[in-house]
């Protein structure tokens, strides 16, 4: 069995802990997630006109808000000891410019990559609230630099971290598997003496972004856990 899972669904969730050293659990019980990113999908009933680039061929790049590094560290400081950022930094695709397949003819969809927005796992969150404002303050930022934007909203979809977690097994909403700090990158990830894909438990393989070299488009950990499975060594 191969999980490509979190580490903390890998060893915590999927197997017995009892099967395991119990120093590798406490690695496991130690390893730092903490999301802080969230997702927002629209689906609009034309394309939005950005102040910046009202060309709409320009629109199928990725449109990236972050006007400046001070803007980046005010929406960092709006989420640090918890919430989310008033003026969130975000990547903007709208894929429907290139595949207008993806929605009928004539509309669009976009999607943004959010940060920041901590994780909260507490029982006395409000998260009709929470998911409200956050998609308020998403779409608010957004109008900002495309004014006719709420014009043109049909539906939306707000994805905070808790619900990453929910929805998907993303361990506190990190869509890394696990947070890329220094501490946990090469052979500390995701523990010291399992950072080959193996596990204690005889055939029974890691091969998540928990894994080395990490999350990001890269599949590095998928690649290099096959030929540990298959060729035996890397």
């Amino acid at each position: 069995m191969v999980s490509g899972c979190a580490p903390h669904v890998t060893f915590r969730k999927l197997v017995d802990p009892n099967e395991l050293p119990e120093e590798l659990v406490e690695t496991i019980d130690n390893f730092k997630f903490r999301g802080s990113s969230g997702k927002v999908n629209l689906a609009l009933d034309r394309l939005p006109t950005f102040t910046a680039m009202p060309d709409p061929s320009l629109m199928s790049g990725s449109i990236s808000i972050s006007p400046s590094v001070e803007y980046i560290e005010r929406a960092y400081d709006d989420a640090k000891y918890g919430g989310f950022s008033q003026r969130p930094a975000m990547e903007v695709e709208i894929p429907t410019t290139v595949d207008p397949t993806m929605a009928p003819p004539g509309k669009h969809v976009l999607s943004a990559f959010v940060q920041y927005m901590a994780y909260d796992g507490s029982d006395t969150v409000d998260r009709d609230a929470e998911r409200e404002g956050f998609g308020d303050a998403v779409i608010n930022t957004l109008s900002e630099f495309a004014p006719d934007l709420k014009d043109v909203i049909l539906h939306k979809q707000v994805l905070t971290p808790w619900d990453m977690e929910q929805q998907i097994g993303l361990t506190e909403g990190n869509i890394f598997h696990g947070e890329l700090t220094l501490d946990q990158l090469f052979f500390f990830r995701p523990a010291i003496g399992y950072a080959d894909y193996l596990t204690p438990i005889r055939n029974y393989f890691q091969c998540g972004s928990g894994t080395h070299p990490g999350g990001g488009v890269t599949a590095g950990p998928g690649r290099l856990a096959a030929m540990q499975i298959w060729g035996g060594s890397l």
